[in-house]
């Protein structure tokens, strides 16, 4: 069990937490969720020891073991994959060290052997014999294949260093696990292993996540964390936004009741307190006045843009054709004869693990890319707008934020300009901000002004949702389900794949197209059958 007790954090005069006190137990879940600013990824630091509070105290059961997704994906570089892993139980670690150490001494003596014979008999009550075993298996099952198992770490790929850090957190059974943002930058099937990890795990769990999926999947309570303070609620993250808003709800139809009780006895008073025969029932009525508080709704520190796209004409029947594009980059064929035509009701999904082949397609059809081989055509009634994976240069000149917007816009009035920027929370003099200095969230909103502005009727996004906070996952989700026009995006967001697609792309390795008129749910179902079909295929060719 891990709690806090009057946990209080300033940074300069303001507080960013005040007086906390929350007990996290064992079995459970908890997915940590507030704005963007709230402090979830500072409280979590806390709890783990990295920073200290201005105030108060983390307070662990003694004994038990706490493990915490590591940031830095730099840090262990010169490691072995495995060693990495096998060094999230630091204790069982050292004495892995040690005892190599003390067998590797020529002069081998008495006190050597007693030593490495305690440390042997600590090690096997640590499961110690298992180690390289479960590193292995939880490397395999996040997708790091046995032939990376004894590289070393400097070697992988970025996506690959955050699975083995992933792996690195899970690995021994911590008592309590820490992870912020354990998502992040992995794929489809590595997030699934990693929901069923978590649903099967029965230790404490503290989960910072913009996924709602996930933390609908994974989590058995919601920690709230709005104006320094943090709320304990049942249940998963649907279930607190239900709650969190009816409490809400109810609040406000009781003050409205209150509200119309204060007024009929104002008005009984009001007629009656000069009336002798209706004195005492006046001044009856003013002590039940005086007694009705009306209950304080303090309003929450979210804060949701209206993302709303607005096509300027209608869609015409004819939306784009493509024929046979191919393109081979550094070597790798990422598209290989790709053919599918869109009609003017498609919200397509492009799915799957191949990063740079979806990357690629986007770049072809916005027209900043080649293909090697092969057409596209777009229809003569589309127009169509792109965010794009790399914005950087979107945002490397001196424009203020209106000013970059109004580039875009065929209405160059500033009032006009400001009115869409109003809607993504660029309030006042954020106007006039430089957009080179933007933060990564503050560019995405930025592109999405600019796609709202251009009034196109064909959007495509490429993982839209990086460095956006939940609040703004949820407007955008809510854009693109409302929007009349023709979607196509990549995005790790489950719920909005599946709410938004009607139909599913995937590009397997190789570069060939997989292309289903489907819903993602059931894309993900069929394709779990087939896995299965072809894992007993070999079955029964095995025996």
């Amino acid at each position: 069990m891990i709690s806090t007790s009057n946990i209080t954090l300033r940074v300069g005069k303001k507080a960013l937490f005040e007086d906390v006190n929350i007990k996290f137990t064992e079995g459970n879940c908890y997915g940590l969720i507030g704005a963007n600013g709230a402090g979830k990824s500072t409280f979590l630091k806390i709890l783990s020891g990295q920073l200290e509070p201005s105030k108060g105290e983390v307070i662990i059961t003694p004994g038990e073991r706490l493990s915490f997704l590591q940031q830095d994906h730099f840090k262990y570089d010169e490691f072995p994959v495995l060693d990495t892993v096998m060094m999230g139980n630091a204790r069982l670690y050292e004495i892995m060290k040690e005892k190599e150490a003390i067998y590797a001494k020529e002069d081998f003596t008495d006190e050597d052997g007693i030593k490495a014979s305690e440390l042997e008999a600590e090690f096997a009550s640590m499961n110690g014999w298992e180690a390289e075993s479960d590193a292995s298996t939880l490397l395999n099952g996040l997708g790091i294949g046995t032939e990376l198992h004894y590289e070393t770490m400097k070697n992988l790929a970025g996506p690959e260093k955050v699975k083995v850090l992933l792996a690195q957190a899970l690995f021994g059974n911590p008592d309590i696990l820490l992870l912020d943002e354990p998502t992040n930058h992995l794929d489809l099937d590595a997030i699934a292993w990693l929901e069923e990890f978590l649903i099967g795990f029965d230790n404490t769990v503290i989960v910072v996540s913009h996924d709602r999926y996930f933390l609908n999947k994974v989590c058995t309570q919601i920690a709230d964390i709005d104006y320094g303070k943090i709320k304990l609620y049942a249940g998963n993250y649907d279930f607190w936004y239900e709650s969190s808003q009816l409490l809400i709800r109810q609040m406000k139809e009781a003050n409205k009741k209150k509200e119309e009780k204060i007024k009929e006895l104002q008005e009984f008073i009001s007629r009656f307190s000069a009336n002798a025969s209706k004195s005492k029932q006046a001044t009856s009525r003013k002590r039940a006045l005086e007694k009705i508080q009306l209950d304080d709704i303090q309003p929450s520190s979210r804060k949701y843009p209206y993302i709303d796209f607005r096509p300027n004409r209608e869609i015409g029947n004819e939306v784009l054709s493509v024929e046979g594009l191919s393109k081979t980059i550094d070597g790798e064929k990422v598209l290989d004869n790709i053919s599918f035509t869109l009609n003017r009701d498609d919200k397509v999904a492009f799915v799957g693990g191949n990063e740079l082949a979806k990357t690629t397609l986007f770049e072809i059809l916005a027209g900043n890319m080649e293909p090697d081989e092969g057409t596209y055509k777009w229809g003569i009634t589309t127009t169509q707008a792109y965010f794009p994976l790399d914005s950087g240069e979107e945002f490397d000149n001196d424009y203020t934020i209106v000013e970059w917007l109004t580039q875009y816009s065929e209405e160059k009035d500033a009032t006009y300009v400001r009115g869409f920027l109003g809607r993504m929370l660029f309030a006042g003099d954020d106007g006039v901000k430089r957009v080179k200095v933007l933060s990564g969230g503050e560019k995405v909103r930025c592109l999405l002004s600019k796609m709202m502005i251009s009034g196109a009727n064909v959007l495509m996004f490429d993982e839209p949702t990086n460095h956006l906070d939940m609040e703004s996952i949820t407007a955008l989700n809510t854009g693109m389900t409302k929007f009349s026009g023709v979607i196509l995006f990549s995005c790790r967001d489950h719920q909005i794949v599946q709410t938004t697609a009607n139909r599913i792309m995937e590009i397997v390795p190789g570069g060939k197209l997989i292309d289903k008129i489907t819903t993602y749910d059931e894309y993900l179902e069929n394709d779990e059958m087939a896995r299965k079909r072809q894992t007993y295929t070999v079955q029964e060719e095995d025996n």
